[in-house]
C-alpha cells in the first residue's frame, strides 16, 4: 500500500484582499497547480486506472468550479463580506478533495490551490475552519484504508503543519488586507477632503478675486467719476460768472472721463492700468500728479529717480494704485496746499513717498471705505510695506516699500 503522503497548505493567500482587476494573477498560480497535480495523478501507475481517473476527474472539476467560483471572490470594497455561492463553491470543492483523496493520496498536493481558494471566498473564521477540514480530511482516510501507524503519524504531523503554516500565512496577509483596505479608505477620505480643499480655495480665491476688483474699481472709476461730479459742479457754478473757468473744468471732466473709460477697457482684458500700456511708470506718476495740482491748484511736486529696469507688472500696478489712492484722499479730504511725490529706487527696493500739508488725521481712528485698507491689501500682496504717519492739522506722509 502506499503511504499516505500529502503536502502542506501554502501560498500566499487572503479572504477578499485580491480585486477582481487582478484575479487573473490567482487565476495562473491555482489552474497551473492544479494541472501538475492532475498530471502526477494521471501518471501514478502504482493505482488502478478507475482511481486515476476519479481523481484526475476531481481534480478537473475543482479548476473549472474555480472558473465559475472566482465570481465569488469579493471586490476590493466588500473586504471581510463573504458570500452565500462563496460559501457553497467551498463546500463543493471540500467534497471533491475528499473524493480526490480516497481515490489517491497523491491528489492531496492540490492543498497549495485549494487552500488559496478559500481563503480568496471566505473571511478569516470560516476559511480557518475550511483550511482545517481539508488539511485534516485525509487522515480518516487514510486509517480507512488501514494505514500502519507510522504512515498516521507522519499524515498527522505534515496535516498539522500545513494547517498552521496555512493558517499563519492567511491570517497574516488578512491582516494585510485589512490594513490595505483601511488605506483605501483613507485614500478616499482625503481624495474627498483635497476636493473639498479645492472647493474652498476656488471660493476663497474668487472671493480675493472680487475684493480686488472692488479695490481696482474704487482706486479707479469711483475716483474718476467722484472727480468728474466735482468738475461739473464746479463748471454748472461757474457757467455765469467765470466762463473761462468753467470751460476749464469742462475740459477737466472730459479728461478724467476719457481716463475712466481706457481703464474700464484695461479692467475687461488684463485689468493692468491702462496708462502702464502706453508710458513708462515714472510718466504716470507724473501725469498723476499734475492732475491733481489742475483740479486742486495745489503747489506739486514729482520726483522720480534710479527706478530698477525692468520692474515687476505687479509692483508698478501695486505703486500706481496707491499713488492715485493717495491723491484721491488728498484731493477728497486733506484740502493741502503742497504735495509732494517722491518715487526712488533703492537696491532691491522701490520705495513711494506721499507727503501733503492738509488737514491730517488719526491713523489709529481711521475706518471705513477702502482708502488705507485698500492700499495695504495691495501692498501685502507683493510682500511691502506700508507705514503712515498724521495727526490732525499737521499734514500726513504716506511712504510704501516694496520689493523691486
Amino acid at each position: 500500500m502506499t503511504s499516505p503522503t500529502h503536502g502542506p497548505a501554502v501560498g500566499p493567500t487572503a479572504k477578499p484582499c485580491p480585486s477582481r482587476r487582478w484575479l487573473w494573477r490567482w487565476d495562473i498560480y491555482l489552474v497551473t497547480c492544479l494541472a501538475v497535480v492532475a498530471v502526477s495523478v494521471a501518471r501514478h501507475t502504482e493505482i488502478g486506472a478507475a482511481a486515476r481517473t476519479v481523481g484526475v476527474s476531481c481534480i478537473v472539476l475543482m479548476a473549472l468550479g474555480w472558473a465559475v467560483g472566482r465570481r465569488t471572490a469579493p471586490d476590493d470594497g466588500d473586504h471581510g463580506h463573504e458570500t452565500a455561492a462563496g460559501r457553497w463553491f467551498v463546500a463543493f470543492i471540500i467534497v471533491l478533495f475528499v473524493v480526490a483523496v480516497a481515490a489517491d493520496a497523491m491528489s492531496s498536493f492540490a492543498l497549495f490551490a485549494l487552500c488559496p481558494m478559500v481563503f480568496l471566498c471566505l473571511s478569516q473564521r470560516p476559511a480557518l475552519l475550511a483550511v482545517a477540514v481539508l488539511n485534516l480530511a485525509p487522515l480518516p482516510i487514510y486509517a480507512l484504508r488501514g494505514a500502519d501507524l507510522a504512515a498516521m503519524r507522519t499524515g498527522i504531523a505534515i496535516g498539522v503543519l500545513g494547517l498552521t503554516f496555512s493558517a499563519l500565512i492567511g491570517t497574516t496577509i488578512d491582516r494585510v488586507t485589512s490594513q490595505n483596505a483601511e488605506r483605501g479608505r483613507l485614500i478616499e477620505d482625503l481624495e474627498a477632503s483635497r476636493a473639498e480643499v479645492a472647493a474652498l480655495s476656488h471660493e476663497a480665491g474668487a472671493a480675493a478675486e472680487r475684493a480686488r476688483l472692488a479695490a481696482d474699481i474704487h482706486d479707479t472709476l469711483a475716483q474718476g467719476f467722484t472727480s468728474i461730479v466735482t468738475l461739473l459742479q464746479a463748471a454748472e457754478s461757474e457757467l455765469d460768472t467765470d466762463r473761462a473757468a468753467a470751460d476749464r473744468h469742462l475740459a477737466l471732466a472730459v479728461r478724467t472721463a476719457r481716463d475712466n473709460l481706457a481703464e474700464a477697457r484695461a479692467m475687461v482684458t488684463v485689468l493692468t492700468p491702462a496708462e502702464l500700456r502706453t508710458a513708462t511708470l515714472a510718466e504716470v506718476a507724473a501725469r498723476q500728479v499734475a492732475r491733481l495740482a489742475d483740479d486742486t491748484g495745489a503747489a506739486t511736486s514729482c520726483t522720480v529717480e534710479n527706478l530698477p529696469a525692468g520692474l515687476p507688472t505687479a509692483v508698478e500696478v501695486v505703486l500706481i494704485r496707491a499713488l492715485q489712492e493717495s491723491l484721491a484722499n488728498i484731493r477728497k479730504h486733506a484740502g493741502a496746499a503742497t504735495v509732494t511725490v517722491d518715487l526712488i529706487g533703492a537696491g532691491d527696493a522701490v520705495v513711494l513717498t506721499v507727503s501733503d500739508d492738509g488737514a491730517g488725521f488719526d491713523p489709529a481712528t481711521a475706518t471705513g471705505g477702502y482708502g488705507l485698507r485698500g492700499i495695504l491689501a495691495r501692498v501685502e500682496q507683493v510682500a511691502g510695506k506700508l507705514t503712515v504717519r498724521s495727526a490732525p492739522g499737521l499734514g500726513t506722509t504716506l511712504t510704501l516699500e516694496l520689493p523691486a
